[in-house]
C-alpha cells in the first residue's frame, strides 16, 4: 500500500533521528576509547543528538534504498556513496557553522589529505564504513517500524515538536553567543532571555569542542 505524505515524513524523520542518536553515541564513545577521557559531544542543547549524522543517514537512505542486494559490487558501491556523500555533508556543515556562528567543531588541517581542514581521507573512509553499517544494520530495523500505527504517529509528532523547539533554541543561543563575542548588546526581549539562560559558560560546557574562528 502506498504511503501518505505524512507517513513518508514519519519514515524520513525516524531515519534522521536514528542517525542523529547513533552519531551521538559514536562521538561520545570516540572521546572515551580514542582520546581516553570523556567530553560531551552534542549537537543540540537538550537532546542527545548530532544532526549531521541524521543528514548523513537521510542521504544514505535516498541513495541506497533502491539498490539490489543481489548486486555483487553492492558493498563497494555503498562504501563509495557513503564516502562521497558523507564528505560533502561534513564539508558543507563545517562551512555553514563557521559562517553562521563563527565556530568550527572539527579541524583536520593538521591531518594528511585534508581539504581546508573540513574533511580528510581518514574520516571520509569512516563515512563509507558508516554507509555499509547503515544499509545492512540500521535500515532493516527502521523498515520494521509500523508507521501506520497511530501510537507511532503520535510519538513522532511529539518528538518532531521537541526537536523543532530544541533546534530553534540551540540555533538562537549559539548565534547570540557570536553576537556577544562581537560586543553587541541585546536588542530585544528574546536576546535578553538568551543572555540570561544560555550564557557563554553554559554553552561552552555543551559545545566544548567548538573553536572560535574567523569567517572565511
Amino acid at each position: 500500500m502506498k504511503k501518505t505524505k505524512f507517513e513518508k515524513y514519519c519514515l524520513l524523520f525516524t531515519i534522521f533521528i536514528f542517525g542523529s542518536f547513533i552519531g551521538f553515541i559514536l562521538e561520545n564513545l570516540y572521546t572515551i576509547v580514542i582520546k581516553g577521557n570523556y567530553a560531551l559531544r552534542q549537537g543540540l542543547i537538550y537532546e542527545p543528538l548530532i544532526p549531521i549524522y541524521g543528514l548523513g543517514a537521510l542521504t544514505m537512505y535516498f541513495l541506497l534504498k533502491d539498490k539490489q542486494k543481489t548486486d555483487k559490487f553492492l558493498i563497494l558501491k555503498i562504501f563509495i556513496i557513503g564516502f562521497l556523500a558523507g564528505s560533502l555533508i561534513e564539508y558543507i556543515c563545517s562551512y555553514m557553522q563557521q559562517n553562521i556562528f563563527g565556530t568550527i567543531s572539527w579541524d583536520y588541517s593538521k591531518k594528511m589529505f585534508n581539504i581546508n581542514g573540513r574533511i580528510n581521507l581518514f574520516h571520509s573512509i569512516l563515512w563509507g564504513l558508516l554507509g555499509i553499517l547503515f544499509y545492512y544494520l540500521i535500515l532493516p530495523i527502521i523498515e520494521q517500524i509500523k508507521i501506520k500505527d497511530k501510537k507511532v504517529k503520535v510519538l513522532i509528532i511529539i518528538i518532531s515538536c521537541i526537536f523543532l523547539v530544541d533546534c530553534t533554541i540551540s540555533g538562537l543561543a549559539c548565534y547570540r553567543q557570536k553576537e556577544r563575542r562581537e560586543n553587541l548588546v541585546p536588542s530585544n526581549k528574546i536576546e535578553i532571555l538568551l543572555d540570561k539562560h544560555y550564557p557563554d559558560e553554559y554553552l561552552d560546557k555543551i559545545y566544548n569542542n567548538a573553536k572560535v574562528v574567523n569567517i572565511k
